[in-house]
């Protein structure tokens, strides 16, 4: 049997190229390799948006539409609402009741984040134990891999320490999870901030050509190159070249360095260039988008469909977990 691979990804509504190079991309191929789980985290969009709920029911809609756009195949994998399983919130009660609080504020993540988000108070019970969550998420369905890049590989850990104490205190009855590294590509906004939504920088997988075209008109280059005479510095270019490093081959990337440096072409050129391969790289992705809104029971179906696999899986798990604490 192919080991079990189980992934989240909290609803912000349509995904952006960001999260294609950060996460999808991998999971597409570890589809044709592992049995797949991939959820959406609902109750962890909470954490943050607890305030902002409106969109929540169609931001999930327009994210599982990107996901099957993309390429994850309902033959290949299941996709299914953290949500529509509560067995998830109780076994996070139980994990809950054995996690240090020192565990979770010496998360990493957690003392980034409440330096970062200044917008809204996010100092909840919630927001502190969301990696109690993860880890209900992970072992419930008996998820043994989880794809992470290097930065994720501190939540992993902490999960894989509250196994460890749920085996010492009930015995051993949960496998550890262990962190599948994935190669993360990190694309920049077109302001050269992080991609997301919230700032307004990102470039959506289902744009129009003709927005992404703009889009990636707005992308900064060199500071310093004024004119196109000017010779200029790819190693300066805060965006444009950093994302022809992803899109363009060794080969051609080492012409379009040598243009940019002996000024033989000006930064429009080079813009003009990468807005035609990003948006040629999206052309089977609008096709299936646009299949995909012609046909908008084919969301339920899949969501129906991975909750009738997995359920039964985290029904038993549940059982078990109940036996151990003698809640019966």
């Amino acid at each position: 049997m192919a080991k079990r691979v189980v992934s989240g990804q909290r609803p912000t509504g349509r995904l952006h190229l960001g999260h294609y190079f950060g996460t999808l991309q991998n999971w597409v191929k570890l589809q044709d390799k592992y049995e797949c789980l991939f959820f959406v985290a609902d109750w962890h969009a909470l954490t943050t948006k607890y305030d902002d709920v409106g969109e929540i029911a169609n931001d999930i809609r327009e994210m599982i539409a990107d996901w099957l756009a993309i390429g994850l195949d309902p033959r290949k994998c299941f996709m299914y609402k953290q949500s529509d399983i509560p067995e998830v919130a109780e076994l996070y009660v139980y994990l809950s009741m054995i996690t240090p609080v020192s565990w979770l504020e010496r998360n990493p993540t957690y003392k980034e984040m409440l330096e970062e988000i200044t917008e809204k108070d996010v100092s909840t019970v919630g927001f502190l134990s969301y990696p109690v969550l993860q880890t209900a998420d992970i072992i419930l369905p008996r998820g043994e891999l989880v794809p992470v890049g290097e930065d994720q590989l501190p939540h992993v850990e902490l999960g894989r320490e509250i196994v460890r104490r749920f085996n010492h205190l009930y015995g051993e009855y949960f496998v550890e999870p262990q962190a599948l590294l994935s190669p993360v590509k990190r694309l920049l906004g077109i302001d050269g901030r992080k991609m997301s939504k919230s700032y307004g920088n990102a470039i959506y997988l289902s744009d129009d050509p003709n927005i992404i075209r703009n889009k990636v008109n707005q992308m900064i280059t060199d500071p310093a190159r004024k004119r196109k005479i000017d010779p200029g510095r790819p190693e300066a270019c805060m965006v444009v070249y950093p994302t022809h490093e992803v899109y363009t081959p060794p080969e051609e990337l080492e012409e379009i360095e040598r243009n940019c440096r002996e000024a033989t072409w000006g930064c429009m050129e080079c813009k003009r260039q990468l807005a035609d391969r990003i948006v040629d790289s999206l052309a089977t992705f609008r096709e299936r988008r646009a299949g995909i809104e012609r046909e908008p029971g084919v969301v339920d179906e899949v969501l129906r469909e991975g909750l009738h696999q997995v359920r039964p899986i985290c029904r038993a798990t549940i059982r078990d977990v109940r036996e151990r604490l003698n809640i019966l």
